[in-house]
Formats: C-alpha cells, structure tokens, sequence
C-alpha cells in the first residue's frame, strides 16, 4: 500500500451548497475541525457518519459533467447503498438532485445529479 484515501475532492462552483445536499444524502458534519484541511471561502468538508470524508473545492470555470455525453463525462460518480429505492429517489430529488436514468425498472439502479451537476447512482441494498 502506497497510502490511504483522505477524500474524495468535488469542483463545484458552491461549496457549501454542495457540501449540505451530500450531508442530507449521507449525514455527518460540514466543515467539522480537522488539522488535515482548512476551510476557508474555497473549501469546504463533509465527515460523513460512515468516516468517509467529502470536500468541495470551488471552481470559478466549472463545467458540469453532460451524463452520458463523452464530449463532458462523468469523470467519477458515486454509488451510494439504500433500502428503500421509491423512498430515496423521491428524498434526493427534495433536495435538488436531477434524475438522469431512471433504467427500465429491471436495474437495482438510479442515476441523479446532484446540485453542481455531478452524477451520482442510488443502488438498492
């Protein structure tokens, strides 16, 4: 092992915007205190309930990724586990998240955007 995983960075152009719609999503603290990073008016951190830690950097050019579009891909997603999916999708999309592939109802899937434009997967546990 080289090293282990700090986080997971996401542009957007506001963090703070970002950084609540994924605590709504996946609970835990923004910008708890944490000697790894300081949070000013560019960043900003989520300390998921799980341990997972998410930032948000601000982005003044950002370009949201176009879903499925290889001109302007995902770049990364996340895959985040529910047990009731009617009751998530209808939650996340409460919350600003845009549905981008609802599948044929055969997948244990769903595809969103979150606020920035980012895709994300809800996928049935």
């Amino acid at each position: 092992m080289i090293g282990k995983l700090e986080c997971v960075v996401l542009d957007c152009p506001d963090i703070l915007e970002l950084a609540r719609f994924y605590q709504r999503v996946l609970g835990g603290v923004v910008n708890q205190p944490d000697p790894r990073w300081s949070v000013d008016d560019d960043w900003a951190t989520l300390h998921t309930d799980g341990g997972l830690v998410l930032a948000f950097q601000r982005a003044a050019d950002y370009r949201p990724p176009q879903w499925p579009d290889p001109a302007r891909p995902q770049q990364f997603h996340l895959d985040v586990g529910v047990k009731d999916m009617d009751r998530a999708h209808s939650e996340v999309l409460g919350l600003g998240a845009t549905l981008l592939d609802a599948g044929d109802g055969k997948q244990s899937w769903r595809v969103f955007a979150d606020p920035a434009g980012h895709p994300f997967c809800l996928v049935q546990n």
